[in-house]
């Protein structure tokens, strides 16, 4: 069978957010700036009880149910918690932004390749990446890389530092000022920020370096969240919950602060209808969203990612400005897309 002559079969992209791993301190609000800790692991060894559904023979069954839920179940698990003198929760990590979308890092298509370029270059003449841009800026001002550990904090400070051989500046967000529902939210902070993040995505090679430093009150002694680490053969009576640490600090994978940062799509067609509508999404190729166990951009439906870039790509318009960026927030996740050129 005769090869297509403008398809990639290796197409690759890297991605121009690169986030660090964050690394989890305590400390109270009031000498949140000057004194800091680092949050360790602990392990505990519970008897919990039996509360996984039960097989009907035994549930109607009251000797049955009560042998049931004598038995122990005994989990040992990781936990994570500030001290009882600390209220507050300090989580640092880095991203560091880059330029060059307009050349894929592997393409083996040279018709391809060209027509790509044209159509990314003339995204960043008409919108600069303004929009996405503004989202990102968003989703560090709202805190949203906290997960778990935004909900019920009392104060959220974010405090965000931007330097490249050009730029040192700084900003401070009250995180609860910011919804994390839409991005609506437009003042003087967000656009500078925002400028920033899309200059350096706009550009051919440049870069700007992010840090990020979060304080959230949580109140003292409270339980804090780091990520968990997936463990796929655990044995009987090994240990259940295993916490994500790196050199004795406890800590978020760098891939669930980059799924929040990322979390800017409300372009899905469900996004506008409340029955059905998970808020913003992170960006993915088919809007997958695992907790729902639904991918809300079906090849079906034509809205996922290769339905557009497809003919995107190869020069066609899209008939609307939020497919264009769309496709332009997956390249700047990166990824591998290549298709068979048989």
């Amino acid at each position: 069978m005769a090869k297509k002559e403008n398809t990639a079969s290796v197409l690759a992209f890297e991605k121009k957010l690169v986030t660090s791993d964050g690394h989890m301190y305590g400390t109270t609000w009031q000498e949140r700036t000057t004194r800091l800790q680092p949050l360790k692991l602990n392990e505990k060894s519970v008897r919990g009880t039996i509360s996984n559904r039960l097989k009907a023979a035994i549930k109607g069954d009251p000797a049955k149910l009560n042998a049931e839920v004598e038995k122990a179940n005994l989990q040992r698990v990781d936990a994570c918690a500030l001290t009882p003198e600390q209220d507050t929760l300090n989580l640092q990590f880095t991203i560091k932004v880059l330029g060059g979308i307009t050349e894929p890092a592997a393409c083996n298509n040279d018709l391809f390749k060209q027509s790509y370029r044209n159509a990314a270059r003339a995204y960043i003449e008409t919108h600069q990446f303004s929009e996405l841009a503004r989202r990102y800026a968003i989703n560090l001002a709202n805190a949203r890389f906290l997960w778990r550990n935004r909900v019920g904090a009392e104060q959220i400070e974010v405090q965000v530092s931007a330097k490249n051989n050009q730029v040192e500046k700084s900003w401070t967000f009250d995180a609860t000022q910011y919804s994390t529902k839409h991005f609506d939210h437009q003042d003087e902070k967000i656009d500078e920020l925002a400028t920033l993040i899309a200059q350096a995505l706009s550009s051919d090679n440049d870069f700007l370096m992010l840090e990020i430093n979060c304080y959230a009150q949580v109140g003292r002694a409270q339980e804090v969240y780091p990520s968990e680490e997936l463990v796929l053969d655990k044995g009987k009576g090994e240990k259940s919950k295993i916490l994500y640490q790196v050199q004795d600090i406890a800590a978020m994978h760098s891939q669930k602060l980059g799924n929040a940062l990322r979390t800017i799509d409300t372009w899905y067609p469900e996004f506008t209808d409340p029955e059905a509508s998970a808020g913003p999404i992170a960006i993915e190729p088919y809007g997958a969203v695992t907790n729902r166990g639904k991918a809300y951009r079906t090849p079906a439906e034509k809205q996922d990612f290769y339905t557009f870039f497809d003919v995107w790509a190869r020069g066609e318009q899209l008939q609307a400005t939020e497919h264009e960026h769309y496709v332009m927030a997956i390249l700047v996740r990166g990824g591998v897309f290549g298709e068979s050129d048989k």
